[in-house]
């Protein structure tokens, strides 16, 4: 492919270990590849910034650090001292101590190292754009394996990894599935190369999102089709949600910043209040239609979010719990601090700990819109941005990080694309007032 022909060995790296997601799932190795990739990258990075000028070209750095990245490690860094401190007020011992610590540095540590990855190296976010469009192709080809899997009798899952005597979250994420039932309606739905739907489902936005941006017809149509197809087949209600308003925002807002723009939406609020109430009943609709879909999944999400809040709020508001805890009947045996992120965050690690991903999310988001808004380039990372923080009001991001690791490269890379751009700004501002 002509993308890689001039392509760096880092650049090689991070395309051929997603293009082979296929391969590394089919063996259950994805769990294991992820992390492997994120912490080898970075300690390359981190040769090369203490190397300097004698660095090999790859791993040169593109530039000062961002500020967005500065804010991302210093605030994920705080999450393991959070997480100690919890740890220490409930007791857990120094053996659970260590197993959080190594959970961190597979999931919440992976957030601010891609991105910095993405931010540091000379990573061009075309060269992931197409990675994304040929696990697409992969998973076009795919397709009538998947489909015909239930309708001829093969089984649910067809190989467990031996690789899940590493430890991880589950046997789920070691687990090779072909599709899986819906307890409550019956129904197959399939998660692709995800442990469980849902998460498919945000993968399958991230590809629609990359494949907007992909130049080459061909692959762009094989990115946008398998995308669409993972978003329907995983019949999740995010995702369906998710594809529509992200993909949309992203090419929205640089529209909404101009003038005009603002004068319709004046002229439309207008109107909009004399059919409010109508307006609201549709929604509220809207809303009802979706939870009733998978009713008892809505159920225990509601219920795992309340005893969280509850517990937080009269247990450990400062630094949580410092683990997540088994759930009962009431929370079909899912544990007490998971499918939520924010949730999750204060029950485990607190208010401390929620913060600690609220400010470099709200810090990034702010910069990113301003990149939207200023440059075409910054469409992909702020709709990316946009879906993960979507998802994370249904999903764990932390546990997932292994797998949407792409995203946060191309964040990475935007928050350098926006960073350069304002200090190029700067500098001819600089410029022309000194003539």
């Amino acid at each position: 492919m002509d993308l890689l022909k001039n392509a760096t060995r880092i650049e090689k790296v991070l395309y051929w270990t997603f293009v082979l997601t296929w391969v590394f799932y089919g063996v259950g190795a994805l769990y294991i590849v992820g992390p492997v990739l994120g912490w080898l990258v970075f300690l390359a990075a981190l040769i090369g910034l203490y190397l300097g000028p004698a660095a090999p070209d790859d791993l040169q750095m593109t530039g000062p650090v961002p500020i967005s990245v500065w804010v991302w490690m210093v605030f994920i860094a705080l999450m393991l001292i959070v997480l100690w401190v919890g740890h220490y007020n409930f007791d857990l011992g120094l053996a659970l101590a260590i197993k959080s610590s190594v959970g961190w540095a597979k999931g919440w540590a992976l957030l601010a190292i891609f991105l910095f990855i993405g931010a540091m190296l000379p990573i061009r976010r075309e060269l992931l754009i197409r990675a994304q469009c040929v696990v697409g192709l992969q998973t076009l080809i795919l397709l009538p394996l998947l489909i015909a899997a239930p309708l001829i009798g093969l089984p649910e899952s067809i190989f467990v990894s031996p690789l899940k005597a590493v430890g991880g979250p589950g046997p789920e994420y070691f687990t090779v599935f072909l599709y899986t039932i819906d307890p409550a309606s019956g129904a197959q739905r399939w998660q692709f190369y995800a442990p469980w739907s849902p998460f498919a489902g945000l993968l399958a936005v991230v590809m629609v999102l990359c494949a907007l941006e992909e130049k080459v017809v061909f692959w762009k149509v094989c990115g946008l089709a398998a995308g669409i197809a993972m978003v329907l087949m995983t019949k999740s209600r995010m995702s369906l949600i998710g594809v529509v308003a992200c993909g949309s925002a992203a090419w929205i807002i640089p529209w909404m910043a101009r003038t005009y723009a603002w004068y319709i939406a004046a002229s439309v609020s207008a109107i909009g209040v004399f059919i409010v109430e109508t307006l609201m009943f549709q929604i509220q609709s809207l809303i009802d239609y979706f939870r009733g879909t998978r009713a008892g999944s809505s159920h225990v999400r509601d219920t795992l979010q309340r005893i969280a809040w509850e517990r937080w709020w009269s247990e450990a508001q400062v630094f949580g719990h410092g683990t997540v805890e088994a759930g009962g009947p009431m929370t079909a045996y899912m544990p007490i601090g998971s499918h939520h992120t924010w949730y999750g965050l204060l029950f485990v690690k607190g208010a401390t700990g929620f913060f600690a991903l609220l400010v470099p999310v709200v810090y990034t988001l702010a910069e990113m819109t301003l990149f939207a808004i200023s440059r075409v380039e910054g469409r992909l990372p702020f709709g990316l941005l946009l879906a993960l923080i979507f998802f994370s009001l249904g999903e764990n991001l932390e546990v997932q990080v292994y797998l949407f690791w792409p995203a946060m490269v191309l964040i990475g890379i935007g928050t350098r694309q926006w960073w350069g751009y304002q200090l190029y700004t700067v500098y001819h501002k600089q410029k022309s007032a000194s003539r």
